[in-house]
């Protein structure tokens, strides 16, 4: 056991990543004292279903949360909810509340996520703007998104596009806008931006992109309208805006440790610059050990996971845990996108199944056909071997990958090294 199994382990962030620290921790054989700080007033909980699930009513918070109240009290897990921490002092190893409290640590772990990124454009203050990061956002969309109601949604990454479709499913009329020249610029390859781009047009979405947003306009104080560069208004009665996070890094930059304009600078087992304190989650600027050097922030409840439990196995003195393949997922409609890897100098795609059929898998191989990363479309099976053929590399023939004649598993048997 090591020497750190009894001391006092303070975590700030009470999302997926904190929440999913403090259990590995006590599963790890962690007895000392853990706190676990956050500024919503709720335990831990599931995000991706705000999107989705929770938005069209289908799912309800207790389902959402990681644990029952009662598993933290069972653990001897102090929670500190409905407070932010406002400051470090990594000197003498305290944390600074917002309602005063100060808390001492033996080792810290920053767990704070990021912010939905505010749109800054006149009007973006009216009420029945809204965006989606937490549980309370939520609510506030599910009260504007009802039969008929006009939903404009500024951006056009996965959020977006799972709000959009869960708002169509619940009868609004919904219009996406977007400033690059397609959607899921940032985040997907061509072919699958094209694929959701038809998909959604074709269950009523209306999508419009290289578009700029001047203004929003409203009324009485409220949402009427949304201003476009070229003087269009598109009128609506409420907006959603979809253009990105912000890091919430600014306790390790007020604390001096070492931040990268990706996030706080972590090794491959969570550590910062500052002894004693560690950080996990979307705010990291973390190793990508299956990509040589490169460093990267991931924003996935797997990175979350993965990070919690390797940052537990460290403070506890056990053996690291393997480091996973990063995957990822979204639900729109009737379509589960499941991604594996990230495409880091992709050197051609191999789309194997059917894009029409909306039952299909791109493979991403590099120069030499190593298997770099997977987006597959209801193909659960090619999923699954995705996650060998890129967790090891795999080199495939590119040919064999294309012919759906060809099993998935008998690719996977005799793909190389």
């Amino acid at each position: 056991m090591s020497e750190d199994s009894d001391k006092r382990v303070v975590i700030i962030g009470a999302g997926h990543g904190g929440g999913n620290l403090a259990a590995s921790l006590r599963q790890a054989g962690h007895v000392g004292e853990i706190v676990l700080i956050g500024d919503e007033a709720i335990v831990p909980y599931h995000r991706p279903p705000l999107s989705k699930g929770y938005l069209k009513g289908s799912v309800d918070v207790d389902t959402l949360k990681l644990r029952p109240e009662s598993w933290y009290e069972s653990n001897n897990i102090t929670l500190r909810l409905g407070v932010s921490a406002e400051a470090i002092d990594p000197a003498a190893r305290e944390v600074r509340l917002a309602d005063g409290a100060m808390l001492t640590y033996d080792r810290l772990v920053l767990a704070t996520g990021a912010r939905a990124r505010r749109l800054a454009v006149p009007g973006a203050d009216l009420r029945g703007v809204l965006y989606l990061r937490d549980i309370t956002d939520a609510d506030r969309i599910r009260e504007a998104v009802r039969p008929a109601k006009r939903l404009a949604i500024i951006g056009g990454g996965y959020i977006g596009l799972e709000a959009a479709a869960s708002a169509i499913a619940l009868g609004s009329k919904v219009v996406l806008l977007e400033r690059e020249d397609r959607i899921l610029a940032r985040v997907a390859c061509t072919p699958l931006a094209e694929f959701f781009d038809g998909y959604h047009r074709a269950k009523g979405l209306m999508i419009r992109t290289g578009v700029q947003v001047e203004a929003i306009e409203g009324a009485s104080g409220h949402v009427a309208g949304v201003r476009l560069a070229d003087g269009e208004l598109l009128g609506c009665d409420a907006v959603l805006v979809g253009v990105g996070a912000a890091l919430c890094d600014h306790l390790a930059r007020d604390a001096g440790l070492v931040c990268e304009a990706g996030g706080v600078a972590v090794d491959a087992n969570g550590r910062t610059s500052s002894p004693g304190i560690y950080a996990i989650g979307d705010m990291t600027w973390r190793p990508m050990p299956l990509y040589g050097d490169r460093m990267f922030r991931l924003e996935s409840v797997q990175n979350a996971v993965e990070q919690a439990r390797r940052v537990a196995a460290d403070i506890t003195g056990k053996p690291a845990p393997t480091h996973e393949v990063p995957w990822f997922w979204s639900d729109q409609y009737d379509l589960k996108l499941q991604i594996v890897g990230v495409p880091f100098d992709s050197h051609r795609l191999v789309v194997r199944g059917s894009i029409e059929d909306a039952k299909f898998a791109i493979f991403h191989l590099s120069d030499r056909d190593r298997v770099l990363a997977v987006e597959a479309v209801n193909l659960a099976p090619e999923f699954m071997a995705a996650r060998t053929l890129v967790g090891e590399r795999r080199r495939v023939a590119a040919e064999r990958l294309a012919d759906t004649s060809v099993p998935i598993k008998e690719i996977v048997q005799v793909s190389g090294s």
